[in-house]
């Protein structure tokens, strides 16, 4: 999970190189803004899905990331040969979108697609479930400290069918997070599936409580 710092000499953007499925991937951030930095969770999801792609095999599922960020999830996922909806606030969309065409063009066998999304926010309308079937929904440090969890629970939930397995990896910081993850666990079946106490960061697996069985 090595980074490695570029800075640019012409202007004032810089990017961060990162080495996934035999790919550098070039990703630009944004200092100003929390939704436009890979964190560390996201390195964690990342070298999880990589390393796991024999049990996770994501070969033409359809995945949907939430908090796509900069879109470093969504670009290795869409290098191991899922069908990606990258999503984000629209103030984040440009920086995503760009990562993500530099990244994927010509390298994948699905292109990603890049898509807004509000946790709450229209979701019958945008993302109707009639037409929108999903294999895994990704998430990379989506709970911190913000006034929208309920939103983001009922986000989870509005995404997910029976069979959708989530894969979260989450950093604790505050009791949020432990109250966050108590109140998924009323809806979804949760169980860890890897740990990295030197980050504080967990990695879970999760699927809808109350499914039919297979």
């Amino acid at each position: 999970m090595a980074r490695c710092f570029i800075p640019t000499l012409v202007t004032s953007i810089s990017w961060e190189a990162f080495h996934f499925v035999g790919h550098e991937i070039r990703i630009t951030e944004a200092m100003d803004c929390y939704g436009a930095v890979v964190w560390p969770s996201a390195l964690v999801l990342c070298y999880f899905l990589e390393t796991n792609a024999k049990q996770y095999n994501m070969v033409d599922k359809n995945v949907i990331e939430i908090g796509a960020g900069t879109g470093l999830v969504s670009i290795v996922a869409s290098l191991l040969g899922a069908r990606v909806t990258a999503t984000d606030l629209p103030e984040l969309l440009g920086n995503l979108q760009y990562n993500i065409s530099r990244n994927t063009k010509m390298k994948c066998k699905h292109l990603p697609q890049v898509k807004e999304l509000s946790w709450g926010v229209a979701l019958d309308r945008n993302f109707p479930r009639a037409t929108n079937s999903f294999d895994y929904v990704l998430a990379a440090d989506v709970v911190y400290a913000h006034p929208f969890l309920e939103e983001l629970l009922l986000t989870f939930d509005h995404l997910c069918k029976e069979t959708t397995i989530v894969l979260w990896a989450m950093k604790f910081r505050l009791e949020k997070e432990n109250k966050f993850v108590d109140r998924f666990k009323e809806l979804f079946d949760l169980e860890e599936i890897s740990s990295f106490p030197s980050l504080n960061i967990k990695l879970y697996k999760a699927m809808k409580k109350n499914r039919r069985s297979a």
